[in-house]
């Protein structure tokens, strides 16, 4: 089975002057989840080529087993620099979709057409998707085939308000993940600050931090039917 992991290409913290981009530990822990568990793994990118790391996510306090892991694998590091372009990715060859956090999603993936389009068909074919700790803000934007909102009535999770406000970027950040999903209609639940904490509902997975990026990739995998 093979899993297509999404990651963002935006590079630039708003106006700050400060960078961002993914999050390491949410792509290391559902990487070697899936990899763990037998699955094929390929990356996309909206740029392709090596997406942008979030600095803060590689300072010392930061740093988990996974993110070790990573760090003294090279095939990992290699896959991770040559991701391919997102507008030639075909959802067809792929049978679970899976989006990493990060602050970088907030401006690029969540008004990528390719992206949208990609979540839209693997929902609508029930495949799994997986979205960890900001993407699932991306979810905003995803249509029914009635053009109605996939997540009105859903139950989802996310970065929530207080966990960006203990970031102190609740001013900065395009939208706050809590509001622009309740929004549009989503049932937004959500755990004590950095708790691990994930929600099903259908074909959708969602995790509300870093801390649970892996059990969001299990719970991909257990709609796969491999868990």
């Amino acid at each position: 089975m093979k899993v297509l992991m999404v990651l963002t290409s935006h590079d630039q913290l708003g106006d700050t002057g400060k960078q961002t981009g993914f999050w390491l530990e949410e792509f290391a822990a559902p990487w070697y989840v899936f990899k763990d568990a037998g699955l094929n793994v390929v990356l996309a990118s909206p740029k392709g080529g090596q997406p942008p790391l979030d600095p803060s996510s590689d300072l010392p306090e930061a740093q988990t087993e996974s993110t070790a892991r990573f760090r003294h694998d090279a095939c990992a590091q290699q896959a991770l620099a040559n991701t391919q372009r997102l507008d030639s990715v075909d959802a067809g060859h792929f049978d679970a979709l899976f989006l990493p956090g990060g602050h970088g999603p907030l401006w690029d993936l969540t008004q990528d057409p390719a992206c949208l389009a990609l979540i839209e068909n693997m929902l609508a074919n029930k495949k799994p998707v997986g979205a960890v700790c900001h993407a699932p803000g991306v979810l905003q934007h995803v249509k029914q085939a009635d053009g109605t909102p996939w997540v009105a009535g859903k139950q989802v999770t996310g970065f929530t308000n207080a966990e960006e406000q203990a970031v102190g970027l609740t001013t900065v950040v395009p939208y706050l993940v809590e509001e622009a999903l309740t929004a549009q209609g989503a049932h937004f639940k959500q755990a004590a600050p950095w708790s691990v904490f994930t929600l099903t509902d259908g074909y959708l997975v969602t995790g509300q931090n870093p801390a649970s990026s892996a059990a969001t990739a299990q719970q991909v995998i257990a709609l796969l039917g491999h868990g």
